[in-house]
C-alpha cells in the first residue's frame, strides 16, 4: 500500500520575493520580476533583459558563509530557499534522521567561469583566427581557479544541502531541463511512498544569465527580445503577440514526508501529493510534439495516479512559456485531456511575471498551486492582451482570481521532450 506524502515546510527565493510569502504577494498582485540584466552588461544583446534575483545576500541563511564564497548562484539560492523550507517545516538541524532523509534536486550548471575562458581563448588564438590550446592552457593554467570549476557542476546544490543539514541518506540531482524539478518532486513522493525514505528536501534551483545562456537562448530564438523600453511587457504566454518566454533564475525547496512520519512529530502539513506522470515526446531536443501526446501523457498518469477525474481539478498551473508552439500545443493538450471540462477549469501561467525559472520553474509553480488552495485565488497570466484564436482557453488573464480551489495539477515541459505532471491537493486527514 502507498504511502500518503505530504508538504510540511516550503522556502523559495525568486525575482519576486526572497521568501515564499513575498513572492506570492507581488505574484499576486500582477507584479513583474523582469528588469534589464545586471549580472553583466548585455547592452549590445538581442535580450537585454530577464527576471533576476534583487539583493540577495547568503549569509543569514547559512552556519559558514565563507563556503560558499566561490559558489555558484544556484548553491546560493537552493541554500536560501532550503533553510526557509526546514524552518517552515519545524525541522531545525540534528531533527533529522541521517539515514531516513534524501535530498531529490531538480538542477542545472552554476558559477561559469565565462570571463576567464573568454581570456584563455583571447590568449590563445593567432592571426589566423585559430585556437592554439598551447595559447589557452597558459592562460587557463593562471588564471582557472579549480574549486569554481567545481562548483559548476549541477550536482553541487544536493551535495552542499547534505553537508549542511548532515543528510546521508540518497541524494539525487535531476537534470531533465525546464522539467527538472517537477520531475524530482514526483521521483521524491514515490521514494516516500515505498517507504525508503521518511523525509525528502526536494524542488529545483538555477541560473543560466550569464552571456553564454542568454546567447543560447537567443541563437534558439526562443526567448523574448523585447519590447526593451518595457521588459516587463515580454513574457506573454498565450497571447497572439508572444514571442518567447524570458530568462529567469531562482529557488523553491520543499520537504516532503510520508504522512506516518509528519503526523508523529506533529508537523503543520501544508498539502498532499497525490500524483505523478512522466513522459518523453521522443520527438524533437527543442520543439513539442504538435500533438501533445508526451504532454497528454503525462497528464493523464497524474491524474489516474491522483484517483481524480479531469472534472476533479480546479486549477491547472501551466508550463506556459510565452513560445508560439508550446502554449498552442499546451492548450491542445489540456483540450485532449479534459474533453468538456477544458473550457471549464482556470488555467495560468506564472512566468508572465517571474520569468523561466529553467530547472526551478517546476517547483516553483507548484508552490504557487500550494498557495492557491490555502487562500483560495488564482494567480493571473499577465500581459494577455490580444487573444489567440488558437489559445482559446480561461487563462486568468491579468488579475488574480477568488475561486473553490482543492485539487491543482502542475504541468512542466523540459527540453528534450521531457513532461512530468504533478498533483496536489488540500490535505483532507
Amino acid at each position: 500500500m502507498k504511502r500518503r506524502v505530504v508538504i510540511t515546510g516550503i522556502g523559495s527565493v525568486t525575482p519576486l520575493g526572497l521568501s515564499v510569502e513575498e513572492t506570492w504577494r507581488n505574484l499576486i498582485a500582477g507584479k513583474s520580476g523582469i528588469r534589464p540584466i545586471a549580472i553583466f552588461d548585455a547592452g549590445t544583446f538581442p535580450t537585454t533583459f530577464a527576471a533576476q534575483v534583487p539583493d540577495f545576500d547568503l549569509a543569514p541563511y547559512v552556519r559558514n558563509p565563507g563556503e560558499f564564497r566561490k559558489a555558484g548562484r544556484n548553491v546560493r539560492f537552493a541554500m536560501a530557499a532550503a533553510r526557509q523550507a526546514v524552518d517552515d517545516a519545524g525541522l531545525a538541524a540534528g531533527r533529522f534522521d541521517p539515514e531516513r532523509t534524501g535530498i531529490y534536486m531538480g538542477s542545472g550548471e552554476g558559477a561559469l567561469d565565462f570571463f576567464t575562458l573568454c581570456q584563455s581563448v583571447a590568449h590563445g588564438t593567432g592571426p589566423d583566427g585559430k585556437v592554439s590550446a598551447a595559447g589557452f592552457a597558459e592562460m587557463g593554467f593562471k588564471r582557472y581557479d579549480a574549486i569554481c570549476e567545481l562548483e559548476q557542476e549541477p550536482n553541487m546544490p544536493a551535495n552542499h544541502l547534505a553537508a549542511e543539514y548532515g543528510i546521508c541518506g540518497p541524494t539525487y540531482s535531476c537534470l531533465t531541463a525546464c522539467a527538472a524539478s517537477t520531475q524530482a518532486v514526483g521521483e521524491a513522493m514515490d521514494l516516500l511512498r515505498i517507504g525508503e525514505l521518511d523525509t525528502v528536501i526536494a524542488g529545483g534551483t538555477h541560473s543560466m544569465i550569464h552571456p553564454l545562456g542568454v546567447t543560447g537562448f537567443n541563437l534558439l530564438t526562443a526567448i523574448s527580445t523585447g519590447p526593451k523600453d518595457q521588459p516587463w511587457r515580454a513574457s506573454r504566454p498565450f497571447d497572439r503577440d508572444r514571442a518567447g518566454f524570458v530568462l529567469g533564475e531562482g529557488s523553491t525547496v520543499m520537504i516532503l514526508e510520508n504522512l506516518e512520519h509528519a503526523r508523529a512529530r506533529g508537523a503543520k502539513i501544508r498539502a498532499e501529493l497525490t500524483g505523478y506522470g512522466s513522459s518523453t515526446d521522443a520527438y524533437r531536443m527543442t520543439d513539442i510534439h504538435p500533438e501533445g501526446r508526451g504532454p497528454a501523457a503525462a497528464i493523464r498518469m497524474a491524474l489516474q495516479d491522483a484517483g481524480v477525474r479531469p472534472e476533479d481539478v480546479d486549477y491547472i498551473s501551466a508550463h506556459g512559456t510565452g513560445t508560439q508552439e508550446n502554449d498552442k500545443v499546451e492548450t491542445l493538450t489540456v483540450k485532449l485531456v479534459f474533453g468538456p471540462h477544458a473550457h471549464k477549469v482556470p488555467i495560468s501561467s506564472v512566468k508572465s511575471t517571474l520569468g523561466h525559472l529553467i530547472a526551478a520553474a517546476g517547483a516553483t509553480e507548484l508552490m504557487t498551486c500550494v498557495l492557491a488552495i490555502r487562500d483560495q485565488v488564482l494567480p493571473p497570466t499577465m500581459n494577455l492582451e490580444t487573444p489567440d484564436p488558437q489559445c482559446d482557453l480561461d487563462y486568468v488573464p491579468n488579475a488574480a482570481r477568488k475561486a473553490r480551489v482543492e485539487v491543482c495539477l502542475s504541468n512542466s515541459f523540459g527540453f528534450g521532450g521531457q513532461n512530468d505532471s504533478l498533483v496536489v491537493r488540500r490535505f483532507v486527514p
